[in-house]
C-alpha cells in the first residue's frame, strides 16, 4: 500500500491549511481513513478519522476548527484546517486501514508561527 500526503506548509496563527492523502495498492477495501499529528517531544496523537460512510469524529481541541472530507471512488481524504494556532504545529500523518492491515504515510510538515 502507498500513501501520498501533500499540503503542508508554513501559515500564521488563525490561517488555513488543507492537507490531503491519497492512498493506494491494497488488494482489499480501504476503510477508516485519518490523520494523527506528532509535535515535537510529544508521542503521536489522534486529530481525526472517518469511515466509508463518512462518519467523522476528532479530537477535542480540534472540533470546530479542522474537517475531514473523503472521495472513496479516489481513495483519498482531506483535513481542511482551519483558526490554526501554534499548538497545532507538528507532523501530520495519514493512517488508512484495509481488510489486511492499517498503514502510515511519511507525513507533512504543519507549522504555524507569526
Amino acid at each position: 500500500v502507498q500513501i501520498v500526503e501533500s499540503g503542508g506548509g508554513l501559515v500564521q496563527p488563525g490561517g488555513t491549511l488543507r492537507l490531503s492523502c491519497t492512498a493506494s495498492g491494497s488488494r482489499g477495501t480501504f476503510g477508516v481513513m485519518g490523520w494523527y499529528r506528532e509535535a515535537p517531544g510529544k508521542q503521536r496523537e489522534f486529530v481525526t478519522l472517518t469511515t466509508r460512510n463518512g462518519s467523522p469524529q476528532y479530537k477535542d481541541n480540534v472540533k470546530g476548527r479542522f474537517t475531514v472530507s473523503r472521495d472513496n471512488a479516489k481513495n483519498t481524504i482531506f483535513l481542511q484546517m482551519t483558526n490554526l494556532q501554534v499548538a497545532d504545529t507538528a507532523v501530520y500523518y495519514c493512517n488508512v486501514g484495509d481488510d489486511y492491515g492499517h498503514y502510515w504515510g511519511q507525513g507533512t510538515q504543519v507549522t504555524v508561527s507569526s
